[in-house]
């Protein structure tokens, strides 16, 4: 089969668009209902949208301001372009001390708007969630115990802050998407043995300085990870497919049978991947991830 790509319109730590052909072998020959729990990025997502136009799709993500973005996309697009295209223009013709001023002041107007009401400048919130994105170091979400996002600025010279095309077609694709927020769970009822399911939780660290697991205010520790293994048993025994991506604690204890245990009756496949965000370029290196099928 010929894939068209479709780009996701925000870069995402554990994003799977390098591991798109690898994942791609594990989809079954068809899908009509297509579910993901966990959305982040939406390379998967947008990737089956594009060539196998299932007739029903509902993505869910517990990051609240992640999910508005992608409902702010399917329905308000070009107020979020307009605001976008005047981020960019502001921001590629300051130099970079004018640049640092721009990135905090808008880094706190964005805190602002997620700490008041919810439903308060969501417009504007979406603008502020991509351009932070676009402009912060390695493109990285993180938030601290309060919930506000902290990432420092970035040193991209002309960063993307508006791909207009991309934008466009990811509208057209989320056009038939229903969207929610909330915990993994939340797609229980959805998930029948018509559908299709990718997982995509918060990876297991594989070592006490590699855990970029701080995407939202929920923390998702082994007791998590060991919740989402029963609701894999579930939606399997609903007769779904499923495929799910995590860390292979095995790069770094040989002994650690964390997921061989826990998806024991599952076929586990290691696959290489690189690491996309570390400090230092040269600890980016190339490692085992899971893919985990029950058919």
């Amino acid at each position: 089969m010929d894939y068209m790509t479709v780009k996701p319109f925000i870069k995402w730590a554990g994003g799977k668009t390098q591991l798109l052909t690898e994942i791609r072998t594990k989809y079954p020959a068809k899908i009509e209902k297509y579910c993901e729990p966990f959305l982040g990025g939406g390379a998967v997502l947008f990737d089956i949208l594009a060539n196998f136009h299932p007739d029903e799709v509902l993505v869910n993500d517990i990051n609240k301001e992640l999910i508005n973005v992608y409902k702010q996309i399917k329905t308000n697009c070009d107020d979020l372009i307009k605001n976008l295209i005047e981020l960019q223009k502001d921001y590629w013709n300051k130099g970079n001390d004018e640049r640092k001023k721009i990135y905090l002041n808008k880094r706190k107007k964005f805190n602002d708007l997620k700490s008041s009401d919810e439903n308060r400048g969501n417009s504007e919130k979406a603008a502020l969630f991509i351009f932070l994105n676009k402009t912060c170091f390695n493109g990285l979400y993180r938030v601290n115990s309060k919930g506000l996002f902290n990432v420092p600025m970035g040193a991209y010279k002309r960063p993307p802050i508006c791909d207009v095309e991309n934008l466009r077609r990811c509208e057209k694709l989320l056009k038939k998407v229903k969207i929610i927020c909330g915990d993994f769970s939340s797609t229980i009822d959805f998930i029948d043995s018509k559908t299709f399911v990718y997982l995509d939780p918060p990876y297991r660290p594989i070592s006490p300085t590699s855990s970029f697991t701080a995407y939202s205010e929920f923390v998702f520790t082994d007791r998590e990870q060991i919740k989402l293994g029963s609701f894999v048993d579930e939606i399997t025994e609903k007769g779904a497919k499923i495929v799910l991506s995590n860390s292979d604690p095995k790069n770094t204890n040989e002994n650690d049978n964390f997921f061989d245990d826990l998806y024991k009756k599952y076929n586990i496949v290691r696959i290489e991947a690189n690491r996309m965000i570390n400090s230092k370029a040269s600890a980016r290196d190339s490692i085992n991830e899971l893919l985990i099928c029950n058919f």
